[in-house]
C-alpha cells in the first residue's frame, strides 16, 4: 500500500519551504464530532487541530512534538512541517488513531474546543 492510500482521506503536499498533511473537514470521523456538539465542536478544521494536538502531545516523542505545527481553517485540516519523515510519522500515527475507535474517542475526550 503506498503512503498515499495509508494516509488517505488525510492528503500530502510538498512546497518550497515543507510538508503538509493535510484533510478536507467533513465527513471523515463526523461521529467523534457529533460526540460532542453540545459543546461546539462541529468536525471543522480547528476542531480536527484540536484533536491532533491531543494525540501530539501524549503519543509523539518530543522530537517529533518539536516539529509539527498546524494551520488549520474553517474546512481544511493542516499539520506542517520542514521535517519530511517527523511530519510522516505524525500523520501515519494519527490516521492509525483515527481508525481505533476507542483510541481516537479517548483522546478527542481531552480536546479542547479552539
Amino acid at each position: 500500500m503506498s503512503f498515499s492510500e495509508q494516509i488517505a482521506p488525510f492528503f500530502w503536499v510538498e512546497t518550497t519551504s515543507g510538508f503538509s498533511a493535510c484533510l478536507d473537514a467533513g465527513d471523515y470521523k463526523n461521529e467523534v464530532f457529533q460526540a460532542r456538539a453540545e459543546e461546539g465542536f462541529e468536525g471543522n478544521g480547528y476542531d480536527w487541530t484540536s484533536l491532533a494536538q491531543v494525540y501530539l502531545d501524549e503519543q509523539c516523542t518530543a522530537e517529533i512534538q518539536s516539529e509539527i505545527g498546524f494551520d488549520p481553517e474553517a474546512g481544511m485540516f493542516c499539520a506542517y512541517s520542514e521535517n519530511e519523515e517527523a511530519l510522516k510519522k505524525f500523520i501515519l500515527g494519527f490516521k492509525q488513531a483515527c481508525e481505533n475507535t476507542a483510541m481516537i474517542e479517548d483522546l478527542f475526550s481531552r480536546a479542547e474546543i479552539d
